[in-house]
């Protein structure tokens, strides 16, 4: 018998939300935030926030580089798994998103206690990563900006991630087009094709070991298993 990959059933949201209750409430003063702000209703999901969080705290890391960061949410959820004195480098084109972000993630620092310090960068995040040193080592990488990019993203993850380090990409069904891309056009085609052009990319680099775990829009992580 061939098993489903994913679920997909609104019940089953709905039972995971209710007995792992992912949103505190300093996630909820976030979402409240990008609502009244007017910013897109784009954060990740609860769960998603709550898998972001726990993969975090499992790896333990001492520096985190999102790349597209909206207002916050997730980048809470990421940086309550750095350990005390560890990093927080956001990218946002946005300028609007970017203070909002940084705004959002102070408070939560100060009410939390969290030992971290907090970057947030406004502008175009390849120009700005492209800066970054070569030699210096990063953790966790979380890549959830403009689809298109994705590939360009992760080169430059698999060249700044440590052996050990995970590299995460949101959204990686494409909405549920990515097994039809020759279908599609235009916008959706270029935006969905790169997407599975990540997802493939990763998989065939021989430097890491990666899966998609199939929540509703998918997340693709790497874990960087050589140089």
């Amino acid at each position: 018998m061939e098993k489903g990959f994913g679920a997909g059933q609104i019940e089953l949201k709905h039972y995971a939300e209710s007995v792992f209750r992912p949103v505190d409430s300093a996630l909820e003063r976030i979402g409240q935030s990008i609502a009244s702000s007017g910013l897109p209703q784009i954060q990740v999901g609860p769960m998603d926030g709550r898998h972001l969080e726990v993969l975090s705290r499992a790896l333990a890391p001492s520096t985190i580089v999102e790349i597209g960061t909206l207002g916050g949410y997730s980048g809470l959820c990421l940086m309550r798994g750095i350990r005390p004195g560890g990093e927080f480098h956001g990218y946002e084109k946005s300028a609007a998103h970017a203070e909002l972000t940084r705004r959002n993630l102070q408070i939560a620092k100060e009410q939390e206690g969290l030992q971290v310090s907090i970057h947030i960068q406004e502008g175009e995040a390849l120009k700005a990563l492209a800066q970054w040193p070569r030699d210096r080592r990063v953790d966790l990488v979380f890549i959830d900006a403009d689809k298109v990019s994705y590939s360009a993203y992760l080169d430059w993850a698999a060249q700044h991630l440590r052996v050990g380090g995970v590299v995460l990409g949101d959204n990686t069904f494409g909405w549920g087009d990515v097994v039809r891309v020759p279908e599609l056009i235009g916008q959706a085609r270029d935006t969905v094709g790169a997407l599975d052009q990540f997802n493939r990319k990763l998989a065939a680099d021989s430097r890491f070991l990666s899966t998609i775990w199939p929540t509703a829009e998918g997340l693709t992580m790497g874990v960087k298993v050589r140089d």
